[in-house]
């Protein structure tokens, strides 16, 4: 018997939805932006995302691991500059990230001696 051939389906890169990044580089422009404007800057943020997961999953392999932690990502933040001996991480998320998010990334001692999130 004759076996059909499996069909190959085209992988497409995972991107970051375009009316995300409208909606956030909106915001802190504040002001209105060309069409054309916004299709450079969703073009510059595919790009940026790209080399950002790139250098992480390098730092992982580096370090022997499969899996990218928090270090791999402070250690990229450090050499992008956005984290100093002045500006720990600890103080980039507090700041930034809404509360849902700052509970799942920094330690919190609880009532019981217990300590959220758990490792």
């Amino acid at each position: 018997p004759l076996r059909a051939k499996p069909v190959r389906r085209k992988t497409s890169e995972a991107e970051v939805a375009s009316s995300l990044i409208k909606q956030i580089f909106s915001h802190y422009v504040k002001m209105p932006v060309a069409r054309d404007a916004y299709k450079i800057v969703e073009k510059c943020s595919q790009r940026y995302f790209k080399q950002l997961s790139s250098d992480l999953e390098a730092y992982s392999n580096h370090a022997g691991r499969k899996t990218v932690e928090m270090a791999d990502l402070e250690v990229l933040m450090r050499r992008q500059g956005l984290v100093t001996d002045k500006m720990p991480l600890h103080v980039l998320i507090e700041r930034y990230l809404p509360l849902e998010y700052r509970k799942l990334l920094i330690p919190v001692a609880v009532s019981g001696n217990k300590v959220i999130p758990c490792k």
